[in-house]
Protein backbone atom coordinates (compact mmCIF):
# COMPACT_ATOMS: atom_id res chain seq x y z
CA UNK A 1 0.00 0.00 0.00
CA UNK A 2 1.30 3.45 -0.70
CA UNK A 3 1.78 6.01 2.06
CA UNK A 4 -0.60 8.38 0.69
CA UNK A 5 -3.31 5.41 1.06
CA UNK A 6 -2.49 4.62 4.69
CA UNK A 7 -2.68 8.43 5.45
CA UNK A 8 -5.89 8.92 3.63
CA UNK A 9 -7.27 5.53 5.43
CA UNK A 10 -6.35 6.85 9.09
CA UNK A 11 -7.57 10.48 8.36
CA UNK A 12 -11.04 8.50 7.50
CA UNK A 13 -11.12 6.02 10.32
CA UNK A 14 -9.93 8.99 12.95
CA UNK A 15 -13.51 10.96 11.75
CA UNK A 16 -15.38 7.89 12.19
CA UNK A 17 -14.75 8.10 15.56
CA UNK A 18 -17.24 10.83 16.37
CA UNK A 19 -19.46 10.20 13.86
CA UNK A 20 -19.75 6.45 16.25
CA UNK A 21 -19.80 8.98 19.28
CA UNK A 22 -17.13 7.28 20.76
CA UNK A 23 -14.59 10.50 21.60
CA UNK A 24 -15.74 14.13 21.92
CA UNK A 25 -13.54 17.12 21.32
CA UNK A 26 -9.76 15.59 20.11
CA UNK A 27 -10.03 12.58 22.59
CA UNK A 28 -8.89 9.56 21.37
CA UNK A 29 -6.54 8.14 18.31
CA UNK A 30 -6.09 5.47 15.57
CA UNK A 31 -2.96 5.06 14.46
CA UNK A 32 -2.14 2.02 11.70
CA UNK A 33 1.23 1.13 10.81
CA UNK A 34 2.92 -0.03 7.56
CA UNK A 35 6.01 -2.50 8.57
CA UNK A 36 7.16 -2.96 5.12
CA UNK A 37 8.23 0.93 4.96
CA UNK A 38 8.64 0.62 9.42
CA UNK A 39 6.63 3.86 10.00
CA UNK A 40 3.69 4.60 11.79
CA UNK A 41 0.60 7.13 10.95
CA UNK A 42 -1.13 8.54 14.12
CA UNK A 43 -3.77 11.51 14.89
CA UNK A 44 -1.85 14.48 15.56
CA UNK A 45 -1.84 15.43 19.07
CA UNK A 46 -4.88 17.72 19.73
CA UNK A 47 -6.25 18.59 16.57
CA UNK A 48 -9.93 18.16 16.01
CA UNK A 49 -11.19 15.59 13.68
CA UNK A 50 -12.75 17.32 11.65
CA UNK A 51 -9.53 19.48 11.03
CA UNK A 52 -7.99 16.60 9.90
CA UNK A 53 -6.16 15.99 6.53
CA UNK A 54 -3.46 14.02 4.75
CA UNK A 55 -1.01 17.46 5.17
CA UNK A 56 -1.95 17.25 9.20
CA UNK A 57 -1.86 13.33 9.95
CA UNK A 58 1.78 12.50 11.64
CA UNK A 59 3.77 9.92 9.98
CA UNK A 60 6.63 8.54 12.56
CA UNK A 61 9.23 5.93 12.34
CA UNK A 62 8.97 2.79 14.66
CA UNK A 63 11.02 4.15 16.87
CA UNK A 64 8.89 7.18 17.04
CA UNK A 65 10.54 9.79 14.95
CA UNK A 66 8.65 12.71 13.20
CA UNK A 67 9.54 12.39 9.24
CA UNK A 68 9.42 15.35 7.49
CA UNK A 69 7.10 18.03 7.84
CA UNK A 70 4.62 15.62 9.89
CA UNK A 71 2.54 17.31 12.65
CA UNK A 72 3.68 16.25 16.35
CA UNK A 73 1.83 12.93 17.10
CA UNK A 74 -0.31 12.09 19.47
CA UNK A 75 0.65 11.86 23.22
CA UNK A 76 -0.52 7.86 22.90
CA UNK A 77 2.57 7.53 20.48
CA UNK A 78 4.45 5.08 22.55
CA UNK A 79 1.41 3.51 23.41
CA UNK A 80 0.93 2.01 20.20
CA UNK A 81 4.38 1.20 19.10
CA UNK A 82 4.85 -0.99 22.29
CA UNK A 83 1.63 -2.80 20.81
CA UNK A 84 3.08 -2.91 17.43
CA UNK A 85 6.37 -4.28 18.19
CA UNK A 86 5.16 -6.85 20.53
CA UNK A 87 1.88 -8.11 18.68
CA UNK A 88 2.86 -8.48 15.20
CA UNK A 89 -0.49 -9.63 13.53
CA UNK A 90 -1.64 -6.44 14.65
CA UNK A 91 -1.55 -3.68 11.92
CA UNK A 92 -3.91 -0.67 13.76
CA UNK A 93 -5.01 0.62 16.99
CA UNK A 94 -8.04 2.33 18.08
CA UNK A 95 -7.94 4.33 21.36
CA UNK A 96 -11.01 6.14 22.91
CA UNK A 97 -12.63 7.52 26.21
CA UNK A 98 -15.79 5.94 25.20
CA UNK A 99 -18.68 6.01 27.88
CA UNK A 100 -19.54 2.50 28.93
CA UNK A 101 -15.79 0.85 28.25
CA UNK A 102 -14.25 4.44 30.51
CA UNK A 103 -16.83 3.38 33.25
CA UNK A 104 -15.30 -0.03 33.42
CA UNK A 105 -11.70 1.02 32.68
CA UNK A 106 -12.18 3.55 35.74
CA UNK A 107 -13.44 0.93 38.00
CA UNK A 108 -10.87 -1.32 37.27
CA UNK A 109 -13.27 -4.24 36.29
CA UNK A 110 -13.05 -6.84 33.34
CA UNK A 111 -15.79 -7.11 30.73
CA UNK A 112 -17.32 -10.06 31.20
CA UNK A 113 -18.96 -12.04 28.53
CA UNK A 114 -22.60 -11.48 29.70
CA UNK A 115 -23.89 -12.78 25.91
CA UNK A 116 -23.62 -13.42 22.92
CA UNK A 117 -22.94 -10.13 21.38
CA UNK A 118 -20.05 -10.46 23.50
CA UNK A 119 -19.27 -13.78 22.24
CA UNK A 120 -19.29 -13.01 18.38
CA UNK A 121 -16.16 -11.03 18.62
CA UNK A 122 -14.53 -11.62 21.71
CA UNK A 123 -13.42 -15.27 22.22
CA UNK A 124 -13.01 -14.53 26.47
CA UNK A 125 -13.50 -11.31 28.95
CA UNK A 126 -12.12 -8.29 27.85
CA UNK A 127 -8.91 -7.73 30.65
CA UNK A 128 -8.58 -4.87 33.02
CA UNK A 129 -4.97 -4.60 32.56
CA UNK A 130 -2.59 -4.17 35.76
CA UNK A 131 -2.09 -0.62 37.27
CA UNK A 132 1.14 0.83 36.66
CA UNK A 133 3.96 1.21 39.56
CA UNK A 134 4.40 4.91 40.82
CA UNK A 135 7.98 4.87 39.26
CA UNK A 136 6.63 3.61 35.75
CA UNK A 137 3.69 6.78 35.52
CA UNK A 138 7.08 9.12 36.09
CA UNK A 139 9.45 7.52 33.59
CA UNK A 140 8.14 6.45 30.07
CA UNK A 141 4.28 6.41 31.09
CA UNK A 142 2.73 6.21 27.51
CA UNK A 143 5.28 2.93 26.68
CA UNK A 144 4.67 1.34 30.09
CA UNK A 145 1.12 1.92 29.53
CA UNK A 146 1.77 -0.38 26.47
CA UNK A 147 3.55 -2.80 27.90
CA UNK A 148 0.99 -3.15 30.66
CA UNK A 149 -1.37 -4.71 27.87
CA UNK A 150 1.91 -6.70 26.11
CA UNK A 151 2.67 -8.04 29.70
CA UNK A 152 -1.04 -8.78 30.75
CA UNK A 153 -1.95 -10.73 27.74
CA UNK A 154 2.01 -13.12 27.09
CA UNK A 155 1.78 -13.77 30.96
CA UNK A 156 -1.62 -14.89 30.87
CA UNK A 157 -1.49 -16.34 27.39
CA UNK A 158 -4.10 -14.64 25.86
CA UNK A 159 -4.49 -14.06 22.13
CA UNK A 160 -4.63 -10.81 20.49
CA UNK A 161 -6.28 -12.00 17.96
CA UNK A 162 -8.65 -13.44 19.78
CA UNK A 163 -9.23 -10.74 22.42
CA UNK A 164 -8.49 -7.35 20.35
CA UNK A 165 -9.41 -5.32 23.24
CA UNK A 166 -8.06 -4.28 26.88
CA UNK A 167 -8.90 -1.96 29.75
CA UNK A 168 -6.77 0.55 30.81
CA UNK A 169 -7.13 1.02 34.40
CA UNK A 170 -8.33 4.99 35.34
CA UNK A 171 -7.73 5.94 31.82
CA UNK A 172 -9.80 3.38 28.78
CA UNK A 173 -10.09 1.13 25.79
CA UNK A 174 -7.88 0.09 23.57
CA UNK A 175 -8.55 -2.48 20.59
CA UNK A 176 -6.33 -3.35 17.42
CA UNK A 177 -7.29 -5.05 13.98
CA UNK A 178 -5.75 -6.19 10.55
CA UNK A 179 -6.50 -2.76 9.72
CA UNK A 180 -8.12 0.38 10.79
CA UNK A 181 -11.83 -0.61 10.08
CA UNK A 182 -11.26 -3.64 11.56
CA UNK A 183 -9.51 -2.07 14.44
CA UNK A 184 -12.80 0.64 14.21
CA UNK A 185 -15.62 -2.27 13.94
CA UNK A 186 -14.13 -3.75 17.50
CA UNK A 187 -14.61 -0.50 19.50
CA UNK A 188 -17.94 0.28 18.54
CA UNK A 189 -18.91 -3.31 19.77
CA UNK A 190 -16.88 -2.87 22.79
CA UNK A 191 -18.35 0.02 23.68
CA UNK A 192 -22.21 -1.48 23.10
CA UNK A 193 -21.29 -4.28 25.00
CA UNK A 194 -19.84 -2.45 27.64
CA UNK A 195 -22.59 -0.68 27.58
CA UNK A 196 -24.95 -3.83 27.90
CA UNK A 197 -22.49 -4.96 30.98
CA UNK A 198 -22.74 -2.26 32.68
CA UNK A 199 -26.61 -1.60 32.63
CA UNK A 200 -26.51 -5.31 33.50
CA UNK A 201 -24.51 -4.93 36.68
CA UNK A 202 -26.82 -1.84 37.70
CA UNK A 203 -29.74 -4.31 37.75
CA UNK A 204 -27.73 -7.02 39.19
CA UNK A 205 -24.58 -6.82 40.65
CA UNK A 206 -24.53 -10.65 40.58
CA UNK A 207 -25.13 -10.90 37.14
CA UNK A 208 -23.68 -14.52 35.85
CA UNK A 209 -21.36 -14.88 32.84
CA UNK A 210 -22.47 -16.63 29.64
CA UNK A 211 -22.15 -20.03 29.72
CA UNK A 212 -18.71 -21.28 28.49
CA UNK A 213 -20.16 -23.55 25.68
CA UNK A 214 -22.46 -21.37 24.31
CA UNK A 215 -19.63 -18.53 24.12
CA UNK A 216 -17.10 -20.83 22.23
CA UNK A 217 -20.03 -21.65 20.10
CA UNK A 218 -20.85 -18.38 18.79
CA UNK A 219 -16.89 -17.47 18.04
CA UNK A 220 -15.83 -20.53 16.69
CA UNK A 221 -19.10 -19.84 14.10
CA UNK A 222 -17.33 -16.82 13.54
CA UNK A 223 -13.61 -17.16 13.66
CA UNK A 224 -12.57 -20.67 13.90
CA UNK A 225 -11.66 -22.94 11.08
CA UNK A 226 -15.18 -23.53 9.78
CA UNK A 227 -16.04 -19.73 9.98
CA UNK A 228 -17.86 -18.62 7.14
CA UNK A 229 -18.81 -15.30 7.77
CA UNK A 230 -16.20 -12.54 8.29
CA UNK A 231 -17.75 -9.08 6.39
CA UNK A 232 -17.79 -6.23 8.83
CA UNK A 233 -20.66 -3.32 8.61
CA UNK A 234 -18.35 -1.19 6.78
CA UNK A 235 -18.06 -3.32 4.05
CA UNK A 236 -14.09 -3.64 4.39
CA UNK A 237 -14.55 -7.08 4.91
CA UNK A 238 -15.09 -10.30 2.94
CA UNK A 239 -17.62 -13.27 2.76
CA UNK A 240 -15.88 -16.21 2.15
CA UNK A 241 -16.57 -18.38 -0.04
CA UNK A 242 -17.82 -22.27 0.16
CA UNK A 243 -14.85 -23.84 -1.55
CA UNK A 244 -12.89 -21.33 1.20
CA UNK A 245 -14.62 -22.94 4.39
CA UNK A 246 -13.83 -25.71 2.65
CA UNK A 247 -10.36 -25.60 2.31
CA UNK A 248 -9.58 -24.90 5.97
Amino acid sequence: MELKELKQMVVEANKELPRRKLVKYSWGNVSAVDREKGVIVIKPVGVPYEELTEENISVVTMDGKILGESWTPSVDLDIHRAVYENFSGVNAIVHTHSTYATILAQLRRPLVCFGTTHADYFADDIPCVRELEEREVLDKYEWNTGMSIVNYFKENHISPEDIPAALTPGHGPFTWGKDVWDAVHKSVVLEEISKMAVCMLCIDKNAQPLKRSVADRHYNRKHGADAAFTKDDYGHGMVRSQSDVEMN
